[in-house]
């Protein structure tokens, strides 16, 4: 069986913020990507695809990189487009 069509272990999120960790939760559920949390554990998240891996990284991003770091992606994706 090829590699890419198993599906995924499911992967424990550690460095996203208590703060933090439930808007995480809610945009990915916005983004129906699987997840669930619970109180004082960390958020769990089940990643069907490559899709869903990249949005995964993007939301993380919104929430832990620094303004600097934003600020320079935002001019990236102009730059692009």
């Amino acid at each position: 069986m090829n590699k890419y069509n198993q599906k995924p272990n499911t992967c424990e999120i550690l460095d996203v913020s208590s703060v933090d960790r439930w808007q995480v939760y809610r945009r990915l559920q916005e983004l129906d990507i699987d997840c669930w949390c619970e109180v004082e554990k960390p958020l769990q998240v089940n990643i069907k695809n490559i899709n869903e891996a990249n949005q995964l990284r993007s939301v993380l991003k919104q929430f832990t990189a620094n303004r600097r770091e934003l600020v320079q992606l935002l001019q990236n994706c102009w730059q692009v487009s």
